[in-house]
């Protein structure tokens, strides 16, 4: 690894670190010609596989938009950055893993409804009233008796009642 400071082609590990959960490798470098140290991040680069589009065009992974989707639906709802990172990763990771070179967009859509169910029901709302495109009030109605289904079965999560102080 080439010294940022003094470009010398030398230097020498002096501590590694699991850093990210396990994700990468931070590790600290000294350099042998100028004594200077700095760290440096490892991580595996894993390739996103191609999206096919609902008309069947086929285009890359865009990360970006992903990341647009989940920031739009949890707008202004109290979700912190790290918990939203999370999800990000999730929703990718499990594309990655698969080893598919291909993924229906569809696939992709329905896994970020299950990262949001989880993390807020008003983003998950405003999510699947887009991507499923909701026509009239009574299939928005429908999905939301079965979100409040899905999370009254969900024993370990406790949630403040909206009338009063009881928990559900």
């Amino acid at each position: 690894m080439q010294c940022p400071y003094c470009a010398h082609p030398d230097t020498r590990v002096i501590d590694s670190r699991l850093g990210d959960g396990g994700e990468c490798v931070r590790r600290r470098r000294e350099c042998a010609a100028c004594a200077e140290r700095f760290s440096t991040f490892e991580q595996t680069v894993l390739s996103m596989p191609q999206v096919i589009k609902f008309d069947g065009r086929r285009e890359k992974f865009d990360e970006s938009k992903l990341r647009r989707g989940i920031d739009r639906a949890l707008e202004k709802r109290p979700v912190s950055g790290e918990t939203v990172e999370g999800a990000i990763k999730r929703v990718m990771r499990r594309f990655t893993c698969a080893g598919e070179r291909e993924v229906p967009a569809a696939a992709i859509g329905e896994a970020v409804m299950r990262e949001l169910s989880e993390l807020d029901g008003v983003a998950y709302l405003r999510f699947a009233s887009v991507y499923r495109r909701f026509q009239d009030v009574d299939a928005f109605n429908t999905e939301v008796e079965r979100l409040r289904g899905a999370q009254l079965s969900r024993p370990n999560k406790v949630q403040l009642s909206i009338f009063g102080g009881a928990k559900v």
